[in-house]
């Protein structure tokens, strides 16, 4: 496997790659979170070199020439490093994969950009929301995304309840959903707000999968594969989407990193299981839905 390493000054963008030894004509560009995230992007493109396929892990923030936190995050980014594979590595078939916050940015770059073949996302929120400041508590005022100077419209969620808050609505939810979740439920009650920020992949022309869990800690992203199912129906979007929602399915899903490269990741598992109520209740069910994620992610790549 080849590396290789991008920063903001020399190539636009901040990104890692993951290149299978023999090269390959798909790649994934792959979006996950900062620079220094738990799960950072590289593994995910490792992962994907596992299978044959080119994985490019693009930072949005935490690196030189980023921002600091999830703020103001710039689509525009993404160009560069889609030319890259196109020009410089000769990839014919490209893909862009976002999981959690990852999700918004990988939507947008299929809607904005354009020439993806797979817009595959996991764990998703179908708006942009507002951007938060480097102590990760205070919210910015401003929308987390930006396409070519211009703030996208966002929905803007009061985290100010730091007591968890029990949601009757969610059925099956066994334990205290955090003010996280709460908040973004409320968020959307602003139906104006919601409507005006809402994401369109179906701008996108690319095959869609989304992957979401019906017991999400962090938002219902079953909420929100379900409002782009219902968009992409109501234009008649004329490609291939899937839609797959595990029944006792966690925030955290989707391809699963190599288990003999991440020892030390599979050896937090009990730490991760009480971030992630729902990992931690229902562990050997999610690792049953990451091996089942993982085989539909890599399935629809390689189509």
């Amino acid at each position: 496997m080849k590396h290789e390493n991008f920063n903001m000054k020399e190539h636009g963008f901040v990104g890692h790659l993951a290149e299978p030894d023999n090269g390959s004509d798909r790649a994934v560009i792959v979006i996950m979170g900062g620079e220094q995230s738990l799960l950072p992007g590289i593994v995910f493109a490792e992962r994907l070199a596992d299978f044959g396929i080119t994985g490019l892990a693009v930072s949005l923030f935490g690196a030189e020439g980023l921002p600091a936190s999830p703020d103001r995050v710039p689509v525009d980014m993404f160009i560069p490093a889609a030319e890259y594979l196109r020009n410089t590595k000769g990839v014919k078939h490209l893909s862009v994969y976002g999981q959690s916050m990852g999700s918004i940015f990988a939507s947008l770059t299929a809607q904005y950009i354009g020439g993806f073949e797979n817009l595959i996302i996991v764990s998703p929120t179908h708006v942009p929301f507002e951007g938060t400041l480097p102590d990760r508590k205070t919210m910015s005022c401003h929308s987390v995304a930006v396409w070519q100077g211009r703030e996208l419209p966002f929905v803007r969620p009061d985290f100010s309840e730091e007591k968890p808050i029990k949601y009757k609505k969610l059925p099956g939810m066994q334990y205290k959903v955090t003010g996280m979740w709460a908040a973004f439920r409320k968020a959307y009650d602003d139906k104006q707000a919601e409507e005006s920020a809402m994401l369109h992949p179906e701008k996108s022309d690319a095959r869609i999968l989304m992957i979401a869990g019906a017991e999400d800690e962090d938002w219902d992203s079953a909420y929100s594969v379900r409002k782009i199912e219902e968009q992409l129906k109501k234009v008649g979007y004329g490609h291939d989407v899937k839609l797959i929602i595990f029944p006792h399915g966690s925030h955290l899903c989707g391809l699963l990193p190599n288990t003999e490269r991440e020892k030390r990741l599979y050896r937090m598992m009990p730490f991760i299981g009480i971030m992630y109520k729902t990992f931690g209740k229902y562990r050997k069910e999610n690792l049953e839905y990451f091996a089942r994620a993982e085989k539909e992610i890599i399935e629809w790549v390689k189509q």
